[in-house]
């Protein structure tokens, strides 16, 4: 009882901590212009330094990316590593719902992959709740299909209302694993010998992922000790999104570019790949939770005594952006994908149970503990209020300010520290949209050729997709943390259509 209280009181600081910024901020823009206008030119030097900061490391990771699509990794790997045919890859696909062509898709970009599939094991686990009888015809024409094209196709079906867990892709691929350990067991294969990638269904690995992936597996002094996290390029229905959408998803993928040049920052995120000997010392994935794919690494981190790491791939996974040919639908959609990925804030209290309270933890340097909740804290943080101080609280002040305090100095040259401030971050803004252009796979034939303008146009709208799909879902997201009970979110399935994309 009494650690449910702290896990309680643990979960309100997030969001307590996001309030008071943004009610503190406004309350000192309206009482307090003059110390708010002072704050504000503080805090926007702070984060153009920042940006040029991580713009080094952007550029680090891009440089890296463009090397690793130059290499051939199943010909280096066979060259580095003999044993390498020791190696299998299991491979897990929760759906839920998707069309039979969505699935086949995914199984045809694996059939496109340069490794050999007969080391491949896939295992299509599918829910009971999405309807049991469409899921098993889905999943029989796949396996008749492609039965013969890898090692052994697993069908899984997660059953409803298991006691103890929630519904959504954790608690799916919780009950996957656990039934293939099964035939694995059976076949008595070497855990440490098996490299698990956890892919979304509209997930498209690069032709060279799985060489690059075993290559960096096998280099490792302790891979079961690590996880694999490759760079997620929303690239597959790209030319079919809108501008609105195609600028969320690239702000996604250019953020974990910058955390991939900071492996000490990186958690496991979306589609990514780790050892079965490391999922089954922690017992699965969580099966309670929504944000399964970061917290498995806490899980790791925990179990071994915070002996565990993300080693950066930098070999590209290709996704879906959430357009589904509906303007508003798909803009709730992405309010919907990055509330549930600021929901990733509910480790937080997790964290500080298992870092400080729970006595049968295996010691963790104190060094680790507060580097990994500073990231979370602070990344979750920033996340909610940054751009709402910028873009907002930044011009109130000189709004509401009384005309006596408008004729003062500081007042009369704000606005233009402000514009300099702004236009000095256009760098940062210029160097991705140059690195995004590169990225985007061929424009389709019936793509329309104004899509090339909308494109260079997107980066205008910045400011607008910063807080409209950047601050205040993650602060909707630590809101309902924070008050809990029925505001508590429930897994959100991104709805998916065929992309007509070649990636």
């Amino acid at each position: 009882m009494k650690t449910a209280k702290i896990y309680r009181l643990l979960e309100i600081i997030p969001g307590a901590l996001v309030w008071i910024t943004i009610l503190t901020s406004i309350i000192l823009s309206l009482f307090k212009p003059l110390w708010a206008v002072y704050f504000i030119i503080i805090f926007d030097i702070y984060w153009l330094l920042r940006i040029m900061y991580l713009l080094v490391y952007m550029l680090y990771s891009w440089n890296k990316y463009r090397a690793t699509l130059k290499i051939d990794w199943l010909k280096k790997l066979k060259n580095t590593h003999p044993d390498w045919q020791e190696y299998y890859h299991l491979i897990f696909f929760p759906v839920y719902n998707e069309t039979k062509e969505i699935i086949e898709e995914a199984f045809e970009s694996l059939k496109q992959t340069h490794y050999p599939l007969d080391t491949c094991i896939i295992v299509l686990t599918g829910e009971e709740r999405g309807g049991k009888k469409e899921f098993l015809e889905k999943s029989q024409y796949i396996e008749k299909k492609y039965g013969n094209c890898f090692k052994k196709i697993f069908i899984n079906m997660h059953p409803a209302n298991l006691q103890d867990e929630l519904p959504g892709k954790g608690s799916n691929l919780h009950h996957a694993g656990k039934e293939v350990k099964k035939l694995i067991d059976e076949w008595k294969l070497d855990y440490s010998k098996i490299i698990v990638s956890t892919f979304d269904i509209d997930t498209r690995p690069h032709k060279e992922y799985f060489g690059c992936l075993t290559y960096a597996y096998a280099s490792q002094k302790d891979p079961t000790k690590a996880s694999y996290q490759p760079i997620a390029l929303y690239n597959n229905n790209v030319w079919q999104s809108n501008a609105i959408i195609r600028l969320v998803a690239s702000s996604t993928t250019f953020w974990l570019l910058t955390d991939l040049a900071r492996p000490e920052r990186l958690y496991t995120f979306s589609s990514h790949s780790m050892s079965f000997k490391a999922l089954v010392d922690v017992g699965f994935w969580d099966k309670t939770i929504v944000t399964e794919d970061s917290k498995i690494f806490l899980q790791c981190f925990v179990k071994y005594g915070g002996e565990y790491r993300v080693i950066p791939l930098f070999m590209p996974v290709y996704m879906n952006t959430v357009e589904v040919g509906k303007f508003w639908k798909s803009l709730n959609n992405q309010y919907k994908q990055m509330r549930r990925w600021a929901w990733g804030v509910e480790h937080f209290p997790w964290m500080m149970i298992h870092f400080f309270w729970d006595k049968n933890v295996q010691p963790i340097p104190f060094r680790k503990k507060i580097h990994h909740l500073w990231n979370l804290l602070e990344g979750t943080y920033s996340w909610a209020t940054a751009p709402f101080i910028i873009y907002i609280v930044g011009h109130l002040p000189l709004w509401v300010a009384m005309t006596q305090e408008k004729n003062m100095t500081v007042f009369q040259n704000a606005p233009y520290i402000l514009s300099y401030l702004m236009r000095a971050s256009l760098i940062g803004i210029i160097a991705i949209a140059i690195m995004y252009s590169l990225m985007l796979p061929p424009k389709p034939k019936d793509a329309p050729v104004y899509q090339y303008i909308t494109i260079a146009l997107q980066w205008l709208l910045i400011p607008f997709t910063l807080v409209l799909f950047g601050s205040i879902p993650a602060t909707d997201a630590q809101t309902r943390l924070m008050l809990g009970g029925k505001y508590r979110l429930g897994f959100w399935v991104t709805e998916k259509i065929p992309s007509k994309n070649k990636t």
